[in-house]
């Protein structure tokens, strides 16, 4: 994906830190407490996008609290403002890189994790960026509750494919497999913003849900 500059973002986020969390470290431990203000459950969205998922996720299920991470700023404004319009006290957004996600969250903090329309990597020499790769199901079990979940849609075939086995062999259970999602008959789904492109070109869409497991 080729992204935009825009010099702007940054100072549009400075100005908004009642959703954007600038310093989320000092949060480690205490983001029920000390930004949510309630004891309800954190999903976390890695590589937000623009927002649409989680800003209607938000809406949808008030008892949830949710966080949205993009490491591009010129992405994350675009979240941002989109968030500005639905005005979600349930929202935050966290302009980081997901290899930080342990500096940020304590062990179970976390209960659920979504992976949307993640960047494929195709070639096998840059496999070890697939957020689906064992070395991010690392990072995810440090920040997860137990029995966390992560919850993946994807339109490649590829990355899907990549990441049920790499599921598999870290010892997660995959749950609700869905090889064309939108003729499953599924409830509930709320799409991304590149979900609903894809699907008017007629991809098919994957989707598949991981728990951890002791």
């Amino acid at each position: 994906m080729r992204l935009r500059n825009k010099p702007w973002a940054l100072d549009k986020i400075k100005e908004h830190e009642g959703i954007m969390i600038s310093t989320p470290e000092q949060y480690r431990g205490v983001w029920k407490k000390e930004v949510f203000k309630n004891d309800n459950p954190i999903h976390i969205e890695i590589g937000m996008g623009k927002g649409t998922f989680l800003n209607e996720m938000a809406r949808q299920h008030p008892d949830i609290n949710f966080i949205g991470i993009e490491k591009y700023s010129s992405v994350i404004v675009s979240a941002l403002e989109l968030s500005l319009e639905y005005d979600q006290p349930n929202l935050r957004l966290l302009n980081i890189d997901a290899l930080t996600l342990p500096e940020i969250f304590n062990k179970g903090e976390i209960s659920q994790i979504y992976l949307n329309f993640s960047d494929p990597w195709p070639k096998n020499r840059h496999a070890k960026r697939r957020l689906s790769h064992s070395s991010f199901l690392n990072l995810y079990k440090k920040v997860l509750v137990d029995n966390g979940e992560i919850h993946m849609k994807t339109d490649n075939q590829g990355l899907f494919e990549f990441s049920l086995e790499s599921f598999s062999e870290y010892g997660l259970l995959l749950q609700n497999i869905s090889l064309d999602l939108h003729k499953s008959g599924i409830v509930g789904n709320v799409m991304t913003e590149y979900e609903e492109k894809f699907s008017r070109k007629g991809n098919r869409i994957y989707r598949v849900e991981a728990k951890y497991i002791k």
